[in-house]
């Protein structure tokens, strides 16, 4: 595993600002010249740091106006395939994030569409068909305070 420093760290916050920046843009703002800064990155992609890069689309504008937050817990007899469910809720376009849980539901699932009647669509003909489910909770996002994938890049060593 590649051990970041602060070059490193601040090439990443730079790139998970803006994944279209330009190596000499980087370069630049780190004050380093191209090659070296250009050998990092590939160091940074090749050790996992960077999975891939994105372009961020505006759901709203892409007329997906509601985000739901839906635990799922499966019966006994679910957990036996959590691998099929896992698969089936992979396939859905809506779910965008899905994690397994400790505590009082087995799934949390982030489902992004465009409006109430269109999740009780899904939710009707697509999440409570899947075998093994026993119990859905969902919660609708009234608005939205934050929202970013950017992930805190901190020295280990710095004070938070």
């Amino acid at each position: 595993m590649l051990s970041l420093d602060a070059t490193d760290r601040r090439i990443l916050e730079l790139l998970q600002g803006d994944a279209s920046l330009a190596v000499a843009d980087i370069a630049e703002r780190i004050n380093l010249s191209q090659p070296p800064c250009w050998r990092r990155i590939k160091k940074l992609e090749e050790q996992g740091y960077i999975e891939r890069r994105v372009a961020m689309l505006n759901r709203r504008k892409l007329g997906l106006n509601v985000v739901v937050y839906t635990e799922v817990k499966l019966s006994a007899n679910g957990r036996q395939a959590l691998g099929d469910f896992e698969a089936k809720i992979r396939s859905f376009p809506e779910v965008t994030e899905c994690y397994v849980m400790l505590g009082r539901s087995d799934f949390l699932l982030r489902i992004v569409t465009e409006d109430v009647e269109s999740y009780e669509y899904f939710f009707r003909h697509h999440l409570s068909q899947l075998p093994g489910v026993q119990d859905i909770t969902s919660s609708v996002a009234l608005s939205e305070v934050k929202y970013t994938t950017e992930l805190p890049i901190r020295d280990p060593g710095a004070p938070q």
